[in-house]
């Protein structure tokens, strides 16, 4: 039998940065005196950690292999993106945007290819997995390509960009990580646990 401990870390993380996803994005929206640097070392560290727990996502092997099927490539595209906000934290907030919204368009992408292949699988919110997703990548898509020069604006863009992204994970960890006590090994001869 495998272990189900990784799968069962995996799930609580990503649900525990789901919240203080949109709990990030919600004081955003409230607090515009929050300066430039402040946002980018929160959005820099967050993303750097988001990127690490998908990593572990990645190789938990949960049994569907729905939820963190794509999170090899997008942890290390998190940590790439979170590494150069860091690096320019002190850069203007549509830099900020720009970067940040490459992150989340990437995962609204990764997460409408997941809602097709909840559907595969019969999972009955495969629906709104892509309707979330789909919004998503609006919110990102808009922080690349429409950044205002009002800073206001921004944050409140950035802010909902942040609360959106972190629904959508709530959903697709809850609706497509399944956690089974029995699951067999991928192969006979599986040496991993």
């Amino acid at each position: 039998m495998r272990s189900v401990i990784p799968m069962r870390i995996a799930k609580i993380v990503n649900i525990l940065m789901s919240v203080c996803f949109c709990a990030f994005g919600i004081i955003i929206m409230a607090m515009p005196e929050i300066s430039v640097s402040v946002v980018g070392i929160v959005i820099g560290i967050y993303l750097i950690l988001s990127g690490v727990f998908k990593l572990i996502g990645y190789f938990s092997k949960d049994l569907f292999r729905l939820a963190f099927q794509y999170d090899l490539q997008l942890g290390m595209l998190l940590i790439a993106l979170g590494t150069a906000i860091l690096i320019h934290s002190d850069q203007t907030m549509t830099f900020i945007c720009v970067i940040f919204g490459i992150s989340i368009l990437s995962e609204g992408l990764f997460k409408a290819s997941i809602a097709f292949d909840s559907k595969k699988f019969g999972i009955k919110l495969w629906i709104v997995i892509l309707i979330v997703s789909v919004v998503t990548c609006l919110f990102g898509a808009i922080l690349i390509f429409f950044p205002s020069e009002s800073i206001r604006v921004l944050q409140v863009h950035l802010g909902l960009s942040l609360l959106w992204d972190g629904i959508l994970n709530f959903i697709v960890i809850l609706s497509t990580v399944k956690i089974v006590k029995n699951q067999k090994r991928d192969y006979p001869n599986d040496t991993f646990k």
